[in-house]
C-alpha cells in the first residue's frame, strides 16, 4: 500500500505520522529532500529549499508498503490513499506563528488552507474515492492519529470535500 498524508504546513502531519501504530514505513519527504538532493534550487527569500516533484516521485517509484509525510506528498504517483489534514485557518495562522513562521507566510498558508489548494489537487491526481480529508481544528494529535488509523485499516470511508473553511476569506 501506498499512502500519502498530506495538508498545509501547520496541519499535524509530521506529529499524527509518529503516532501511528503501521506497518508502512514512513518516510518525512521534507527531511529527504535534504539528505537525498530532492530539490532543484534554494529559495533565498523564503530560507528553503524548492523541491524537485519529479526527482521525489523517481525517488519512490516501485516503493510499495510506504506512508510519505509532507506538504507535497500528494503530488506522488500510485498512492492508494491519500490522507488530507485540515486546519481552520485562523487556528492554522496561530499555529504556525506559534512554532516561529513570519506573519506572512503563515497567512498565505491560511488562506491556501480557506481555499482548499492541498484537497482540490489531492482529488484531481487521485481521485475522489481515494482521498480522506481529516479536520484537526481544536484536536489532540491522539485523536485526528485515530482518526488516520481507520484510513489505513480500511475502516474509514473516503471522505472528500466534507470540510468547508470559505468562510474565513
Amino acid at each position: 500500500m501506498r499512502v500519502a498524508v498530506t495538508g498545509t504546513p501547520g496541519t499535524g502531519k509530521t506529529t499524527v505520522s509518529g503516532l501511528l501504530d503501521t506497518d508502512l514505513d514512513v518516510a518525512h519527504l521534507n527531511d529527504l529532500v535534504a539528505s537525498e538532493g530532492l530539490y532543484s534550487e534554494v529559495d533565498d527569500a523564503r530560507s528553503s529549499k524548492v523541491v524537485d516533484v519529479e526527482a521525489a516521485r523517481e525517488y519512490f517509484a516501485g516503493r510499495e508498503d510506504v506512508l510519505v509525510e509532507s506538504h507535497l506528498a500528494h503530488h506522488l504517483d500510485g498512492l492508494d490513499r491519500v490522507v488530507v489534514l485540515r486546519c481552520e485557518p485562523g487556528e492554522l495562522d496561530e499555529r504556525l506563528q506559534d512554532r516561529g513562521e513570519p506573519p506572512e507566510k503563515a497567512g498565505e498558508n491560511a488562506e491556501s488552507e480557506a481555499l482548499d489548494v492541498i484537497l482540490s489537487e489531492a482529488v484531481r491526481d487521485h481521485g475522489a474515492e481515494r482521498v480522506y480529508e481529516i479536520d484537526t481544528t481544536g484536536r489532540d494529535p491522539e485523536a485526528v492519529a485515530s482518526d488516520v488509523q481507520a484510513v489505513l485499516d480500511g475502516d474509514r470511508e473516503p471522505s472528500a470535500g466534507d470540510v468547508n473553511f470559505t468562510d474565513y476569506l
